[in-house]
């Protein structure tokens, strides 16, 4: 009789994922729902995009384009509106060898570290940061080194001197992230200049992350690429979802020279290979929006912005205030608490709203641990039902 074999003792998560569980994001959705509770923690609109875009993409499917496995790269129409699309920060790329469609802009990130990186190079990361940067750069073997964001006068500010003394001999690239997720800092001319000159002079490449660029409330939204020597070194990513409400259809894009381009597609096709066929001819046509839609997006998150940082302060927080993004951070300290993990996992059943702790963005969670993120891309009635229930924590 042939024996049982045993268990092997080795973890099966392999170590380089060992420190990522399940994220925040599904355990605080999953709250919501168990609680009925207002989401305020995950980053996704309550309301769909433009119906004429919902359409488009209707019209594709019924039209049988992108039924079947679409261009590796993506679909020209797309590529093209992505190139046209760039120009409105005076860059042009060529729509057939420096534009690469992916799976949303997560897969950008994970398909450019992946390929870019080599084991033990380092990587620059504004910290507090997206979740996925710290589990894609660990994918890649690389060494995250985290540069801190501080919060000032209201604000969230990046040290120069600080990014600067990061760079070491191991560098490879930075990963930046402006407008920035999650404390809605939105880098100056002056601060995207000093990155780009560090850049130029170290041998640096960058993966800009840009999904936040069209809401922009104070201040203005510049591409790291159109600095001088950047270029040729950059990879921007965008993003559909962010832009036009449509955060299901995973429609994400990179720009950079040829060269980049193809470097990233090579980890690329071997993750999804393709994706979203009929979508990507729906957000070819959103890109080519009149410059109103842009607009009226970004006003309408300003008010909202606006509404919740208003209520957040009447409620007792000290409020951060967002220059771009649709996140708001907060500190808990004015309310006699300092532990965002214990506050965010009781606040349903407090006043029946979810938020986000920030420590999950942080290395040494210490460091994040007094402070919380609230999403305020919601409808406008939500928002005004959400603030009330806030404002009960003050009594």
């Amino acid at each position: 009789m042939t024996r049982p074999t045993a268990h092997r003792q080795r973890p099966l998560l392999n170590r380089r994922l060992a420190e990522f569980g399940t994220t925040i994001f599904a355990e605080m959705s999953a709250l919501a729902v168990s609680t009925g509770s207002i989401n305020l923690g995950q980053g996704f609109p309550d309301t769909d995009g433009p119906e004429e875009i919902r359409e488009a993409a209707v019209r594709a499917l019924r039209d049988g384009r992108g039924n079947q496995y679409p261009p590796g790269p993506g679909v020209p129409e797309l590529r093209a509106a992505v190139a046209d699309h760039q120009r409105r920060y005076g860059l042009a790329y060529d729509p057939d060898t420096e534009v690469l469609v992916t799976a949303g802009a997560t897969e950008a990130i994970a398909a450019s570290l992946l390929a870019l990186l080599e084991p033990g190079d380092e990587v620059i990361a504004l910290e507090p940061y997206y979740d996925s940067y710290a589990a894609c750069i660990a994918m890649a073997g690389g060494t995250r080194v985290p540069v801190t964001l501080r919060p000032h006068d209201g604000t969230y500010h990046l040290d120069l001197d600080e990014l600067r003394t990061a760079v070491t001999p191991r560098t490879r690239l930075i990963l930046l992230n402006t407008p920035h997720n999650p404390t809605g800092t939105v880098l100056t001319r002056e601060e995207l200049a000093a990155v780009a000159e560090l850049a130029v002079e170290r041998d640096l490449l960058v993966v800009c992350d840009e999904v936040y660029e069209h809401l922009v409330f104070d201040g203005e939204h510049i591409p790291l690429a159109s600095f001088p020597g950047m270029r040729e070194r950059t990879v921007t990513i965008g993003s559909a979802g962010k832009t036009f409400s449509f955060t299901g259809w995973k429609v994400g894009w990179i720009t950079a020279s040829p060269e980049l381009v193809t470097t990233v597609r090579s980890a690329k096709q071997f993750l999804t290979y393709v994706s979203a066929g009929p979508f990507q001819y729906a957000v070819a046509e959103a890109l080519r929006l009149p410059d109103a839609y842009f607009t009226g997006l970004r006003d309408d998150l300003r008010a909202k912005r606006d509404l919740l940082s208003g209520g957040l302060a009447e409620a007792g927080f000290e409020v951060y205030r967002p220059a771009g993004t649709y996140f708001v951070t907060t500190d808990i300290r004015p309310l006699g608490e300092d532990d965002g993990f214990a506050f965010c996992r009781a606040l349903p059943e407090r006043c029946g709203v979810v938020a986000i702790p920030n420590a999950v963005f942080y290395d040494h969670r210490d460091q994040g641990a007094p402070f919380v993120r609230f999403a305020f891309c919601k409808r406008i009635e939500v928002l005004k039902d959400a603030v009330t229930r806030l404002k009960t924590l003050s009594g």
